[in-house]
Formats: C-alpha cells, structure tokens, sequence
C-alpha cells in the first residue's frame, strides 16, 4: 500500500510518500519534501502567515514529492493528513488540501495525531520495540509508554513546551530563525563554560518551563544593561550570552532526563526513543544516553529528516491506522489545535 502524507501543525509544510510493502517489512520512504517558513529575528510565526506560507507552498511540494517518488495518483491508496494537535490557521490549512485531493484523486482520507506520527516514524526508523518515548517539541513535551492499545501520558509540560521555551529565549537574544530558533541556540550553548543557577521545576512526572524562562530573561536583560558583563562569582570570568544558552540547556535538559528515568523505573523498560523537533539536539541525546547506560539500557533517536515536523511520518501512520481498516469520512475531516496522545486507539499493535 502506498499513501501521502501532509504535515502542516507549526511553520514546517512537509509532503511524504510512503510504501508498505504487501507482506510487511521495512517501510519504504519514497519522498520526504519540507519547506519551513522563517520569520524574522525576535519574532516567532504568526498563525495568519504560517497559514499563507503553507497555502502557497502545498501544491508545489505535493508535486515535487510525487515526481520524487515515481509513482502517478493512480498509486496512491490514501491521503492522510494532521487533524492535530498545533496551530489552528495552519492546520486548517492543510486539512482543506488534503479535503481538495481527496475529491480531485477520488482517494480515501486518514486523519492523523500528529504525536503519534511522530512516535510511529521513530519506532520505525530506529527499531526501537517498546520503548519509553520521549516526546518533545516547540508545541509539546511529554513522557510517554504503550499500554492496552494506547500511548500513556506518563507526564508532560504543566505550562509551555520546552521547545517553545527555547525559541522564546531565542527571540529575547534576537537569535536567527534560520534554519531553527533551537538550533542556534544549541550551537551557541557550546560554547557556554558557566552554569548559572537558574530555577528547577519538577512536580512529580511532570515539569514547568514558564518560571526558567521568566529567570533567563530577566539575566538576559542584566547582560544587556551592564554593557562590560558580570563576572561569576566563583571563577571571577565575564558571563556572556553563550552562557545563558549553555544553562538554560543544561537545566531544562536534566529535567527530561529525570522524569524520563522515572517512567523507565515504573514501566520497567531498558529503551528510551526521543522524538520531536528538540530530539534533534546532541546535548539532550548525550545526556539521555549517559542515563540509560548507568541503567544499562539504551536511546534511539533520529536525525532531523524526521525528528522535525514532516509528511512521511504522517504518511506512515496514516497508513497504518488505514490497513487496520481506519479512514476519515469527508464530513468528518476536521483539524483541531488539541488532540491528545492517549485518544488514539492503537489497533495496529497488540
């Protein structure tokens, strides 16, 4: 069977092309096409822009992936598309091409979590069996296990997500949108020697950003006004804005490390899968890994062909609710900004 998927919840527009192959296997990725819309430095993606930028893309890109792919309309089993969760103008978006190609190709529609998406493509790429999933991006942070046909919420964000965390402090440093707010910030946090003492926020399985957040600022702002820096107090060294990148990581990064530990502990798994836009980052991984070993255990991740928001994994588990005998009746092809992890029932696994 064969499937496209269309990806649009944030500022990514992604088209993906997938094939199972009739007696299972290995999923075949047969295009995975993305274009981002970067806003300027300082600003974040307003949902009206967003909106416009998938409108004028999606077609292009839906194109391009077919051509990408070989394969003709005729191939195409089903569109499947991201009812949620994420921004409502661009999801809409995407929801009404999708409704488009439907009636123009006479294709059926599949609506897709697009958390789930994101944990399928990653079990699909790294193997990983049962894994406790890490799931972490600029509209979502959750800790997540398989259970009885559905992904438990082990715990999650209380306030903002940690990737909206760090592309918000991008904006205050008025750091480059391109190619992301959070990798710059990674690649910044590099250079970082100081860990500044900044606010810990666990409660439970769950964590809160908004208060780190609000702490870093107010530094960032104390670095801008005192024009010679401050020193720290212990090594007497200027603290410059590499600093502030380097604690906020190092902070908020040990707090996913925790409560990821903790549901390992509960579930008694030996796996940790990372997913989502901020699983791409190095730091998180090696931190994670560390965890794992001293558990002797071990992390998947990917890279960011799938980590960040794209088509194929919608395509993929769309295509896997699809086989199960799952399809969207045009009436009912909605999208919505909140679609929660745990409403999907998984039919495709045991």
């Amino acid at each position: 069977m064969l499937a496209i998927g269309l990806e649009g919840s944030a500022n990514k527009l992604g088209v993906g092309v997938i094939l199972h192959p009739p007696k299972g296997g290995t999923a075949q990725i047969l295009a995975n096409i993305r274009h981002t819309f970067v806003s300027p430095p300082g600003e974040g993606f307003l949902p009206k822009d967003t909106a416009k930028h998938h409108r004028t893309w999606v077609i292009r890109l839906v194109k391009q992936a077919l051509i990408e792919a070989r394969v003709s309309v005729d191939d195409v089993h089903c569109i499947c598309y991201t009812k949620g969760p994420g921004m409502g103008a661009p999801l809409q978006s995407v929801a009404v091409s999708a409704r488009m190609l439907s009636l123009l190709w006479d294709k059926e529609l599949v609506a897709v979590n697009h958390c789930v998406g994101h944990i399928e493509m990653g079990r699909e790429i790294t193997g990983a069996q049962n894994p406790v999933v890490l799931y972490v991006s600029g509209g979502n942070t959750q800790v997540i296990a398989y259970a009885s046909q559905r992904y438990r919420i082990f715990g999650e964000a209380l306030d903002i997500a940690v990737g909206n965390c760090l592309d918000r402090f991008a904006r205050t440093l008025n750091i480059s949108n391109d190619p992301a707010p959070g990798y710059n910030i990674e690649q910044m946090a590099k250079s970082g020697k100081h860990l500044l003492d900044l606010p810990y926020t666990v409660k439970g399985m769950d964590c809160s950003f908004s208060g780190i957040l609000a702490s870093i600022d107010l530094l960032a702002a104390k670095l801008e006004k005192e024009s010679a820096g401050w020193n720290d107090e212990i090594t007497g060294e200027v603290i410059t804005r590499e600093d502030l990148c380097f604690s906020l990581q190092e902070t908020i990064f040990a707090m996913l490390v925790e409560i990821t530990e903790r549901a390992m502990a509960h579930v008694g798994s030996n796996q940790v899968l990372i997913v989502g836009g901020v699983g791409c980052n190095e730091r998180l991984q090696e931190m994670m890994g560390t965890m794992a070993n001293d558990r002797g255990g071990s992390v998947f991740a990917t890279d960011e062909r799938f980590c960040i928001d794209n088509g194929i994994m919608i395509a993929h588990a769309g295509l896997l609710a699809y086989r199960t005998g799952f399809a969207t009746a045009l009436d009912d092809s909605t999208c919505t900004q909140r679609f929660r992890t745990d409403e999907v029932f998984v039919k495709w696994r045991d």
